[in-house]
C-alpha cells in the first residue's frame, strides 16, 4: 500500500510537470518564431565574428549575398533594412559566401590574398591571414578553415540562445503554474492523502501541448483555484489569500516552473516508466 501511494503520488506530480513542460515548450517555439529569435542571434554572432558591430561592412555584404541569405533581396543598406534574417546557415554556405564577399568588397576578383590584406579591421585581417596561410593559398582548404571557424563561433551563439530559452522557460513555467495554480507542495499533500486521484493518468493523455492543456483543464488532480484569488467588493479588487498562503503558493509555483528545465521528453519518458511500473504492480497483486 505504501509503495502504491508513493507511485501514484509520483505519477501525479510527473504528469503535471510533463503537461506544464509541453505547454511552455510550445509557447517558447511560437514566440521565438514570431520574434525571429534565431535569426537575431545569428546576426549578433556574425557581427561579433566579423568585428562589424554596426553591420555596415563585411556583415552587411554577407547578408546581401544570395549564398548566405537566399531569401533576402540583396539590397539592404543597414541591419534595419534587412528584409530577411536566416535562422540557420551551414558552415559551408558561410565559407563560400565569405570567399566571394571578401573579393567583391576589396574589388580583387581572383586574388583572395589581396582581398584579405585589404580588410580594415586588424584583428579580423590577422585571423583571415592565418587561415589563408594554413590553407597554403588553396581556396578549397581556405573555405574549410572558414567553415570550421564559423562552426566554432556558432556553438557559442547556440549556447547563448539556449540560455535565453532557459530564462523564458522558467518565466513561462511560472506563469502557467500561477494561472492553473499548480502548486507542487499542495499537489503532493493532497495526492499523498488521496493517491487514487492519479489512477487514471496515462502517457496518452499528454501526447502534445493541446492534450496537455485539456488534461490540466479537466483533470481530477488538485490543481486550479478552489477559491478565486480576487473578489470584487464595492468596485475594488481584494486578494483572497493571506501573505503566508501566497508565499507558500509562490514557492510551489516556482518548483513547478523549475521542473520545466528538464524538458517535456524527460518527464514523458519518466511517466511512461512509472505507469509501466504501476501495471507490473497491478498484475503482481
Amino acid at each position: 500500500m505504501f509503495g502504491s501511494t508513493v507511485l501514484e503520488v509520483a505519477i501525479g506530480l510527473i504528469a503535471c510537470f510533463c503537461a506544464v513542460s509541453l505547454i511552455v515548450s510550445s509557447l517558447n517555439e511560437a514566440i521565438a518564431s514570431f520574434v525571429q529569435l534565431r535569426g537575431k542571434y545569428l546576426l549578433q554572432g556574425i557581427q561579433r565574428l566579423l568585428n562589424d558591430p554596426d553591420v555596415n561592412h563585411l556583415a552587411l555584404s554577407l547578408y546581401n549575398h544570395a549564398q548566405f541569405n537566399p531569401l533576402g533581396n540583396g539590397q539592404a543598406t543597414s541591419s534595419k533594412s534587412l528584409d530577411h534574417k536566416p535562422s540557420y546557415v551551414s558552415p559551408s554556405q558561410f565559407a563560400q559566401a565569405m570567399t566571394d564577399v571578401l573579393q567583391t568588397v576589396a574589388n580583387t576578383p581572383g586574388d583572395l590574398n589581396a582581398a584579405i590584406q585589404r580588410i580594415p579591421n586588424n584583428q579580423l585581417r590577422q585571423a583571415m591571414t592565418g587561415m589563408y596561410q594554413r590553407a597554403s593559398a588553396n581556396i578549397t582548404q581556405f573555405e574549410t578553415e572558414l567553415a570550421n571557424w564559423f562552426d566554432s563561433a556558432m556553438q557559442r551563439v547556440s549556447a547563448r540562445y539556449k540560455r535565453t530559452l532557459q530564462w523564458w522557460t522558467v518565466l513561462f513555467g511560472f506563469l502557467v503554474a500561477m494561472l492553473f495554480n499548480i502548486d507542487t507542495f499542495h499537489l503532493f499533500q493532497v495526492l499523498w492523502l488521496h493517491p487514487t486521484l492519479a489512477e487514471n493518468i496515462t502517457p496518452e493523455n499528454l501526447a502534445n501541448a493541446h492534450t496537455a492543456l485539456d488534461q490540466l483543464s479537466v483533470t481530477s488532480l488538485p490543481i486550479g483555484w478552489e477559491t478565486a484569488p480576487f473578489e470584487l467588493r464595492d468596485g475594488v479588487l481584494y486578494w483572497q489569500y493571506s501573505a503566508s498562503q501566497l508565499a507558500l503558493m509562490t514557492m510551489g509555483w516556482m518548483v513547478t516552473a523549475l521542473s520545466t528545465l528538464f524538458g517535456a521528453p524527460f518527464w514523458f519518458d519518466l511517466l511512461q516508466k512509472a505507469t509501466n511500473l504501476r501495471g507490473i504492480k497491478g498484475k503482481a497483486s
